[in-house]
């Protein structure tokens, strides 16, 4: 007996320590739920997925140290739901992004049509779109917006400001502007109107009997703007085309179909998509002539270059069509569905895969490392290798790489140094150069956009930066002068002659731009723009 009253006092301890262990532990067991734990009815149940959500949502909005409505709840449950699918582009779109989404695919937004950006803590204009309400009214490239509607600008972010600008078409909005060169602020009355955003940035002849045509994006009216701007530089002079497709991030599928149909012959494949159901199979072929069939064309593709800009760049470069400079593109060789849901919001959701004509996948294993300008590192796998029409031998392993890779200028050391000194004052050196920069469009001090930047100008600058606190040692300033030059030069090209000026200033400095002009210059047909690239396999930087 006494024993026995022992063995229950021992019993009875380990009991409360065991109990205290776990609370102390910061877990709780519940009671019963231990014996059920290890019962026949447990182990032989299959508890629903459905019922085992609910019983953990019910558990969270009875228990849960923090208060969650049912709406907060099953957001964030289709938020962890959608990332457990480890893929970027299938993605829950608040009504807000939804109409992102929207704007971006269509490349319409009611508004003024501004270009804007923060310079020395004030909405700065950088470039009216043509064609805008804003541009027709006077604004100009330089013209600091100091109010909207009656309301300071100091202190607002680009998208604060972009949020107040928009409005509904019919609308007016008051903007007071100040101008370089001009002592009293200026009022504009300013009536929104449905602005497109144009998917060619920049159409250009060069000489030569070349053209350069840059595509920002693939929206519904890419095609057509395609069209219109190489039929007007055909009309110009051009013979032979640069395509820009650098950072170009894709968007509509139909709409990269039909750029690629601009170049192709009738029954041409030019992309195939395979998914799980039978609606996400398709096969997409030119249909039309082309309308410049003698013509030769270079594309430019970096690691920027996704989506439907990879679907144009490998359809012609299987079919012999295009000769591709750069670097290897992004690989975003999937396909995404658009659902609408419920109260306003949409579930984009990836359900197939593109493949070139070769049958090369567009898209690219993430799981492989890929060098610093964008090709498949070729000692991770065996990447596999796909014919033209001509019998060239092309690359897989996903994106889409060069016929011509152009490496990249490096940074020397010295302008490395420049941006380590100028640290968290980039700011700062941004907002001396446009101030500098919009005092020479005030004077009128330059009158070419080819002008040199001298030793003077850089003095300036330098003075501005330190009247910003901006604090360098002058050795290093002075050691990065070919940077500063170049930086310099862009800026006041922008505001005193235009953005289309300081694009082809820039093009100058461009290694890519470079190697295709020189192959280009070359050339007189698509076959021998093609020959010529076999034999050039690489280009050296720009000096």
């Amino acid at each position: 007996m006494q024993t026995d009253g022992r063995m229950r006092s021992r019993a009875i301890l380990a009991v409360a320590v065991l109990s205290s262990a776990l609370i102390s532990g910061g877990w709780f067991v519940q009671r019963g739920l231990v014996g059920v734990a290890g019962g026949r009815g447990a182990a032989g149940s299959r508890v629903s997925g459905t019922r085992l959500f609910e019983q953990v949502k019910e558990r969270i909005e009875r228990d849960y140290v923090d208060t969650l409505s049912d709406s907060a709840l099953y957001a964030r449950s289709v938020e962890g739901l959608l990332q457990e699918l480890h893929d970027p582009h299938s993605v829950y779109l608040t009504p807000t992004r939804l109409a992102r989404l929207s704007e971006s695919t269509t490349g319409r937004y009611a508004g003024v049509g501004l270009q804007i950006d923060v310079r020395d803590g004030w909405i700065t204009v950088v470039s009216p779109l043509p064609g805008g309400p804003a541009k027709d009214a006077g604004i100009e490239t330089g013209d600091r917006v100091v109010q909207i509607d009656g309301k300071s600008t100091q202190g607002l972010t680009v998208e604060e400001a972009q949020r107040t600008l928009r409005g509904t078409v019919g609308s007016s909005v008051r903007l007071t502007i100040e101008r370089p060169g001009v002592e009293a602020h200026l009022p504009f009355t300013v009536r929104r109107r449905e602005i497109r955003i144009q998917p060619v940035r920049h159409a250009l002849l060069l000489g030569n009997g070349i053209g350069y045509v840059d595509l920002a994006m693939f929206s519904e009216e890419s095609a057509s703007d395609i069209r219109r701007s190489v039929d007007s530089l055909r009309t110009s002079g051009m013979r032979k085309l640069i395509l820009d497709l650098r950072e170009d991030p894709g968007g509509l599928l139909d709409q990269g179909v039909a750029v690629a149909d601009l170049f192709l012959d009738p029954g041409q494949r030019i992309v195939s998509m395979r998914g799980r159901t039978p609606d996400a199979n398709h096969e997409f072929r030119d249909r039309e002539p082309q309308a410049w069939a003698d013509m030769p064309i270079a594309i430019l593709v970096d690691s920027g270059t996704a989506s439907a800009s990879e679907i144009v760049a490998g359809a012609l470069q299987d079919h012999d069509r295009a000769v591709l400079l750069g670097t290897g593109t992004y690989g975003k060789g999937s396909a995404q569905s658009v659902f609408p849901l419920s109260a306003g919001g949409a579930l984009k959701l990836t359900t197939a895969l593109w493949y070139t004509p070769s049958g090369r996948s567009i898209n690219r294993r993430r799981a492989l490392a890929d060098d610093d300008d964008g090709a498949p590192d070729t000692s991770a796998a065996k990447i596999p290798r796909f014919k033209t029409d001509a019998g060239r031998a092309v690359l897989g392993g996903g994106g889409i790489t060069p016929d011509v890779r152009v490496t990249p200028q490096k940074v020397s050391e010295n302008e490395l140094a420049f941006e380590r000194a100028l640290g968290k004052h980039i700011p700062q050196f941004r907002d001396a150069l446009t101030d500098y920069a919009l005092s020479i469009k005030a004077s009128r001090s330059v009158t070419s956009p080819n002008f040199v930047v001298t030793p003077a100008m850089r003095e300036e600058l330098f003075r501005r930066m330190q009247a910003r606190g901006v604090t360098i040692d002058r050795a290093t300033f002075d050691a990065a002068a070919p940077l500063i030059d170049r930086v310099l030069g862009f800026e006041i090209a922008r505001y005193s002659f235009g953005e289309n000026a300081q694009f082809e200033r820039r093009l100058r400095s461009d290694a890519t731009m470079a190697a295709a002009l020189q192959l280009m210059s070359t050339v007189s047909t698509p076959r021998e723009a093609i020959d010529r690239a076999g034999r050039q396999a690489t280009a050296p930087p720009a000096s």
